[in-house]
């Protein structure tokens, strides 16, 4: 009866880790929407921010990376 209770708070917790990868979509998408804004309102600066635009994407993607290794290590280590 103690494992069960263990094993449900090790699957519960790695699934709320796992909310971070959703979060991360949602991170990226606004990153790639406010760009286009950006860029749709001045094209001629749009080359000057792409550099901006890799770099807001990878810290978004890195943040879901960091909750799938937390879900991970939850499941698997704890």
């Amino acid at each position: 009866m103690e494992g069960d209770i263990a094993n449900m708070g090790q699957f519960i917790g790695a699934g709320l880790a796992g909310i971070g990868s959703g979060a991360a979509a949602i991170g990226v998408g606004t990153v790639a929407g406010n760009y286009l804004a950006g860029a749709l309102r001045n094209p001629s600066a749009a080359a000057s921010q792409t550099a901006t635009l890799f770099i807001g994407m990878a810290f978004a993607e890195a943040l879901g990376i960091f909750s799938f290794l937390v879900a991970l290590l939850l499941m698997f280590a704890v």
